[in-house]
């Protein structure tokens, strides 16, 4: 295992503690991305906030009614009620 410098440790340790409102984040940035994207870009972008969402501790039964309504509208709502626990 390598041995990291001070600084580095800061950084991992910061890292772990904000893991949650980063995911929260890049969740906010694919909903975005899942507005404009369609076809294969749309696909690709559900494979991205299936990984997310699981991050963020959703649900699966959650997860699968949101990619089978295929709502970025419900994703908005979703990403609102996170926030709102934040």
């Amino acid at each position: 295992m390598a041995e990291y410098t001070k600084y580095q440790q800061k950084i991992i340790k910061n890292y772990y503690e904000h893991a949650d409102q980063i995911a929260l984040q890049r969740l906010q940035e694919l909903v975005t991305d899942l507005y404009l994207a369609e076809g294969k870009a749309r696909e690709r972008c559900w494979k991205n906030l299936h990984g997310v969402l699981e991050k963020l501790k959703i649900p699966a039964t959650r997860i699968d009614h949101l990619r089978k309504k295929d709502d970025p509208t419900l994703l908005a709502k979703l990403v609102e009620e996170l926030m709102a626990k934040k």
